[in-house]
């Protein structure tokens, strides 16, 4: 019974290109407020969305060897690139709970359509490797899908501009097509888009569903979890981050998020060997 109280008690590691993965993080404390929770941004090689396959990889590798030498319980990848282009190699490698972004996204967004047209936007590496395609069509091949690489996104909130003129020019610019496919659920497949919410949905309208991933990979955790006897029995969990260069920008994200913080440190893989 200690080892299990042990396992039990170890944090949850989530990692992300940058900041998009805080609006993951946000949904897992929402869900599991008791839970240990490791954060890693790695602002300093974003964005990762342009950048070839066996680069991702080799960063997705580095991330998470991070945060299994904190010795975490699960690891949820926060990143829709990742998931599109390394899953396999991260199963691979480390032996625990890996949650990605992708499936759970999908499902909802099977679920969720009335009108068996969904959209999805995300990075040119998320979208290109025709990931969310396969996955909804082997969910349902009737569904139609219609999708649209939005590579300044990412760049844009990483700058912290959420609101505004410039964010809304960029979206209307990118999704002017998408609003003419009549879908009815448009998924935000970057973990950066749900930060850009508001711009995005006066362009689309009311009656398109904008599907944020974070709700759906919250649950497909704490399900992991279950299964293997890892959720924490103790109130109230810690928060550490972790970020490749300075933390000033994405401090105001998690202010604007509102998520406590009880440590922010600045990681270097270069001391640890991981790069």
């Amino acid at each position: 019974m200690e080892g299990t109280a042990i396992n039990e008690a170890r944090a949850i590691g989530v990692f992300d290109s940058g900041v998009g993965g805080l609006t993951v993080l946000k949904e897992i404390i929402s869900l599991l407020p008791n839970e240990n929770l490791l954060y890693l941004g790695d602002t300093a090689r974003v964005p990762y969305g342009a950048k070839p396959k066996l680069t991702i990889i080799q960063y997705a590798l580095e991330d998470a060897r991070f945060l299994v030498k904190q010795k975490v319980k699960a690891l949820v990848v926060a990143c829709n690139t990742i998931c599109a282009q390394a899953m396999s190699e991260l199963r691979e490698e480390f032996d625990l709970p890996i949650i990605d972004v992708i499936y759970p996204a999908s499902r909802a967004a099977v679920k969720q359509t009335k009108k068996k047209r969904i959209g999805v936007i995300g990075t040119e590496g998320t979208i290109n490797s025709g990931v969310y395609y396969q996955v909804i069509k082997r969910l349902d091949n009737e569904i139609e899908i219609f999708s649209k690489a939005c590579p300044l996104f990412v760049p844009i909130v990483e700058e912290g501009l959420l609101e505004g003129e410039i964010p809304q020019k960029v979206a209307d610019m990118y999704l002017s097509e998408l609003v003419k496919k009549r879908i009815d659920v448009l998924i935000l497949g970057c973990t950066h888009y749900p930060l850009l919410k508001e711009p995005i949905s006066r362009c689309m309208g009311s009656e398109v569903t904008l599907l944020n991933p974070a709700m759906a990979v919250g649950r497909e955790l704490k399900n992991r979890l279950l299964e293997n006897n890892l959720l924490s029995n103790k109130a109230g969990g810690y928060r550490k981050f972790f970020f490749t260069s300075q933390a000033q920008k994405a401090k105001r994200i998690i202010q604007y998020l509102d998520i406590r913080v009880d440590n922010i440190e600045v990681a270097d893989f270069q001391s640890q060997g991981l790069c």
